[in-house]
Parts: structure tokens; C-alpha cells; sequence
């Protein structure tokens, strides 16, 4: 898939546990860890909006796109 989720590099640059994350997005952790590993086929803008909030980053830190 050429969309990349680079949640995991915005948690560690904000030093924040997946755990930490769901409580503050109010995901829960089997849907957060599945949008993590990029395996989520769709994510709400209410959900994107969230999760920047919570990391201080703008949706382009999260998603990227890749061509194969």
C-alpha cells in the first residue's frame, strides 16, 4: 500500500506509549495499534484530529505517501 503511517515515529519523538496515546485519543488499543502497523484500511479526520492534537503534529507527519 503506498500510504506509510508513521505513527510510531511521531509516539517516539513525543516520548508517548501506545497506552498513553489511547487514553488521550479515546481509541482503543487494538484499533490504535492496528492504524500504528498501517493495516487500518480507512481513518476518520475526527480520529486524525485527535491523534494530532494529542502528538502536536500535523497530519503530513503522520501519513506518507510512497509509491512501490
Amino acid at each position: 500500500m503506498p500510504i506509510v503511517v508513521n505513527l510510531d515515529v511521531m509516539m517516539a519523538k513525543r516520548k508517548m506509549s501506545l497506552n498513553e496515546l489511547s487514553e488521550k485519543v479515546d481509541i482503543t488499543l487494538s484499533n490504535l495499534s492496528i492504524l500504528k502497523t498501517g493495516k487500518a484500511k480507512a481513518v476518520r479526520f475526527s480520529t486524525l484530529e485527535a491523534i494530532c492534537k494529542a502528538l502536536d503534529c500535523q497530519p503530513g507527519d503522520l501519513l506518507e505517501f510512497a509509491e512501490d
